[in-house]
């Protein structure tokens, strides 16, 4: 039966592609591969499930679960009941599990086998949650849960419905800046800036939703369908947006792997094995193996064959660019860059062999201010500091939360806008030059210094592998700069050399005072900075 709906919700649009691509593949992770069909099939069987046991339009439902198949499958079947998916950090304690799980009321948790002792510590402080699904590893089914595969294997597909563009999506923050935030869209907003990036990549998107049926039969008979390998988590907004939404919108297929953590050797293997066309990564945290890996095979007379690669999307850190710069020695394809947060994408940068970027310079996006402490829009080479703010897709709000929805979602000269909370300097030439988060920015004798701009300076010396920089109390000047280094293996190099090198790319006054040197620089599985670690091991080492 064919039912005449809005194209503007995630749901349609995936039927519509299990429809005209039902052998193709759409999900592959490991030796397992789903087909559009199989997807939506098994979407459809756990969605009949969740609705078997009250969850339906507005329900959010909890994943706590590794990069699978099944997290994008349990993903779309909270789709497919009009329910809202809540990405669940993994690496989250109980506390931190109970509070994420109570501030977004969920009310089905689908959770990884391994996890089922974590479960089992916190379910009694959950009411609101009517079912936990298991997913089967190794571990011994959790009394009272649902095993995944049972679900199912004894579950009917439930049918398609008619669905409201206007249903809520949400992705909670990584609370780098107090607690998890969820950050609220609509399918149909959220859909129509998702194919506003395909067309920002040089994808020929139709103006009218309606006619995507046509580009998508055309890139499936040209052969250009995208395969698009997650190397960073589900659970983050780049994994699941760029990675996820991105192939999915236009009929392609997500590759991901069981194994967590980065593996280069797998990665690059999966390129070869699997034809993938492009890779989702975060920053140099990613970028940096990939490139430490490519060197070695071609050390040893073994390179990887990466002729399907066109393109390797980057979000959320620093993509330095001398790291662009030898991937593209590597290979021949177009690197980008996206400026971005969970409250809206700011701007990009691309890079190639014919045209490279620098690092952190961005073109803004159509829609996007700088605006001043003073409240003024910065005026480019005014060397002014400003609060990026994006207008389009703003966020419907904060989850429960109208004090900080009021505060980060505004107006500016009449327009609504996003001000997540990060600064950049607008350049003559228009580009901007990213600063940082202003919840991190250290003030040191009345002078703002960014984190993020003292760090990149720090890896610009060849001996540095990754740094981190934070704030300390200082008598003198109220803060001091603190740097936490990683070294590239087999180099060395001393503070006081450190931070001369350094003098050469920064004023005088944003220089670190101390190094603190580390065997590793801790980062999130995004690849995202972790300042709470960082200062942990600056205020032991210092204070």
């Amino acid at each position: 039966m064919t039912i005449n709906y809005s194209l503007r919700h995630f749901a349609n649009i995936f039927e519509q592609n299990a429809d005209l691509l039902p052998d193709n593949p759409a999900a592959i992770c490991g030796n397992s591969t789903l087909s559009w069909k199989e997807y939506d099939d098994e979407a459809a069987k756990v969605a009949q499930f969740l609705s078997n046991h009250g969850i339906g339009e507005d329900s959010k439902v909890g994943l706590y679960l590794h990069n699978s198949n099944e997290y994008l499958v349990a993903h779309y079947a909270a789709f497919k009941v009009m329910g809202v998916p809540i990405n669940v950090n993994y690496r989250y304690q109980s506390n931190e599990l109970i509070y994420l799980l109570d501030n977004s009321d969920s009310e089905a948790v689908f959770y990884q086998g391994c996890y089922a002792s974590q479960v089992e510590k916190i379910r009694g402080e959950l009411p609101k949650v009517k079912v936990w699904i298991q997913l089967e590893d190794s571990t011994p089914l959790l009394e009272g849960s649902h095993a995944y595969g049972d679900v199912v294997q004894n579950t009917t597909p439930m049918p398609r419905i008619e669905r409201n563009e206007a249903n809520i999506y949400m992705l909670y923050t990584g609370g780098t800046t107090g607690m998890p935030k969820g950050v609220m869209y609509t399918h149909g907003g959220f859909v129509n800036s998702m194919l506003k990036t395909l067309k920002g990549m040089g994808v020929d998107v139709p103006d009218e939703l309606a006619d995507i049926k046509d580009t998508i039969l055309n890139l499936h008979e040209n052969g250009e369908l995208a395969k698009s390998f997650v190397a960073c988590p589900l659970m983050h907004g780049t994994g699941m947006w760029l990675g996820g939404f991105l192939s999915h919108l236009l009929g392609g297929c997500v590759v991901t792997t069981p194994n967590l953590g980065l593996d280069t050797q797998l990665l690059w293997k999966e390129v070869e094995r699997v034809g993938i066309t492009n890779i989702i990564i975060v920053g140099d945290s990613f970028a940096k193996p990939m490139v430490k890996e490519l060197d070695r095979a071609v050390a040893e007379n073994k390179p990887y064959n990466l002729e399907t690669l066109k393109l390797i999307y980057s979000s959320g850190v620093m993509f330095s660019a001398d790291v662009k710069a030898s991937l593209l020695d590597h290979h021949d394809m177009v690197l980008m860059d996206a400026m971005g947060s969970s409250e809206g994408g700011m701007g990009s940068s691309v890079s190639t062999r014919a045209d490279g970027a620098a690092t952190a310079k961005f073109r803004l996006n159509p829609g996007v201010v700088v605006v001043s402490d003073e409240g003024e829009e910065v005026i480019p080479g005014s060397g002014v500091r400003g609060l990026i703010g994006t207008s389009g897709l703003v966020p419907e709000g904060y989850y429960k939360d109208k004090e900080k929805s009021d505060a980060t979602f505004k107006e500016f000269n009449g327009t609504r806008y996003s001000f997540p909370g990060d600064y950049a300097l607008v350049e003559a030439d228009g580009t901007i030059t990213l600063l940082g988060r202003g919840s991190n920015c250290i003030n040191s004798a009345g002078e703002k210094i960014y984190p993020e701009e003292v760090e990149e300076a720090l890896k610009l010396n060849s001996n540095v592998y990754d740094s981190l920089v934070v704030g300390l109390p200082d008598e003198r000047f109220g803060n001091k700069v603190v740097g936490v280094v990683s070294l590239v293996e087999n180099c060395e190099i001393d503070e006081a050399e450190l931070i001369s090198s350094t003098r050469e790319h920064l004023s005088g006054y944003k220089l670190p005072k101390n190094i603190i040197f580390v065997s590793e620089v801790m980062r999130a599985p995004n690849g995202k900075a972790d300042y709470k670690w960082a200062k942990k091991v600056a205020e032991a080492e210092l204070i």
